[in-house]
């Protein structure tokens, strides 16, 4: 069946043509709604919550756009419903998480028991990257996260970032420009990989712990990223951290687990979570 047959039948009220449609970009939109979030429990409830709320409103889906751009701003809008409730991080989140887990036994040792029990426990230097481009990504207002997010990961054009976000083409470019410009100052002060008085605690820190016997110069080394360090500027650097983040999946890659555990960690230390040994995790007590 073509897929414009498929897309008329969805509009017909077919719910399985829709989910055929939806399936498409379903692993992207859960991507997306993971870095915005950073609640693996919250990103399942808001793609179910997208899927029914898109499959109701399917007739009024006019195709002034693709499908997935209207998906998505439905998707979005329901993020900032949520995310409106809560504190934008500062930018040492990653440091009161650190912080956090040095002062308690459990948690620190729930980090161990994830790393070496986990098929996803891994530590990797790239996929500390991607941890960090999110966390502090999560220092912007968040239309700004959401313009930067869709632009620069998910490759989605000015236009479309306009429809998804009501806003005027200017508007977004300004979004994009200031978004930008706070990540790189942030990183260009926090990133331990190419700045020798950066205070990252996932390179400076974790990866000694969870890799003892790595020689960790030479892991650094094998990055583009501290390569360059000592020849580009700035915003080029920062343009090789979206490079290498784009080639990440927060959510299906060999450090996942561990990743998303240090995350609930950070999320707690500046109170996005009440209690970091909820039940989903007390069976690592």
């Amino acid at each position: 069946m073509e897929r414009e047959e498929i897309l008329e039948n969805a509009l017909n009220g077919d719910i399985n043509a829709f989910q055929t449609l939806f399936a498409g970009f379903q692993h992207q939109l859960k991507s997306y709604l993971y870095r915005l979030l950073t609640d693996r429990n919250d990103v399942d409830d808001l793609t179910h919550d997208t899927f029914i709320r898109a499959f109701d409103k399917i007739s009024s889906f006019r195709q002034d756009s693709s499908l997935r751009t209207w998906v998505f701003k439905i998707a979005t809008n329901l993020a900032y419903d949520h995310l409106k409730k809560l504190k934008r991080w500062p930018a040492d989140a990653q440091d009161q998480g650190a912080a956090l887990a040095i002062g308690s036994g459990k948690i620190a040792e729930t980090f161990r028991i994830v790393h070496q029990t986990s098929n996803a426990g891994a530590y990797d230097m790239m996929e500390h990257i991607d941890f960090c481009f999110t966390c502090i990504s999560k220092t912007l207002p968040i239309e700004n996260q959401v313009a930067l997010i869709l632009k620069d990961m998910y490759d989605f054009q000015v236009k479309e970032i306009c429809l998804i976000l009501d806003k005027t083409e200017g508007i977004v470019k300004h979004l994009l420009h200031d978004s930008r410009d706070t990540m790189t100052e942030i990183f260009d002060n926090r990133c331990a990989l190419v700045n020798k008085n950066g205070i990252c605690d996932q390179c400076s820190q974790l990866n000694g712990i969870f890799n003892p016997k790595q020689d960790q110069q030479e892991q650094r080394m094998k990055l583009e990223l501290v390569k360059a360090s000592k020849k580009f500027d700035r915003a080029a650097l920062f343009n090789l951290r979206t490079i290498l983040v784009k080639g990440i999946d927060p959510l299906h890659s060999s450090g996942t687990d561990l990743q998303d555990i240090i995350m609930r960690c950070t999320r707690t230390s500046i109170g996005d979570v009440s209690d970091f040994f909820e039940p989903s995790l007390r069976k690592a007590d």
